[in-house]
């Protein structure tokens, strides 16, 4: 089921706490823009069938990232396309914006996700793995 973008970016301001719906929007463009350039296939287009249709434009039209970025490098990417972003801010962005993406996916799809990702999106998807069931 589709998100409505009023919704997807109001759970973003929310849980961001950002000061308006435009802040959560630039965090959530940079953000899917970055994963976009990961996912491949149907779990890409299964993903973005679940997003409001702006964003999920974003996330089928990036460019393709050359290597996995493990989850600190894909902070330190998102700090370096948000104007005035440090690590600490894009790390905020990026929990709030890829929590919101879990919730609108549910477990299984977001399952299939953590699969084309390094190890360690778990936690910025806000889903920690039990340390017996790691995601890979």
């Amino acid at each position: 089921m589709t998100v409505r973008r009023e919704a997807f970016l109001d759970h973003v301001k929310e849980r961001g706490e950002y000061d308006s719906l435009q802040e959560a929007g630039r965090a959530a463009r940079v953000v899917l823009a970055l994963l976009g350039a990961h996912l491949v296939g149907e779990v890409r287009a299964q993903l973005a069938a679940r997003l409001p249709e702006d964003s999920a434009l974003i996330l089928l039209d990036p460019l393709q990232s050359a290597e996995p970025l493990s989850p600190e490098r894909f902070v330190r990417a998102t700090a370096a396309w948000i104007e005035g972003a440090t690590g600490q801010t894009a790390a905020w962005d990026v929990s709030a914006v890829l929590s919101t993406v879990a919730d609108a996916t549910g477990d299984d799809l977001l399952k299939q996700i953590l699969l084309q990702l390094p190890a360690g999106y778990d936690l910025l998807f806000g889903r920690p793995s039990p340390p017996d069931h790691p995601p890979r």
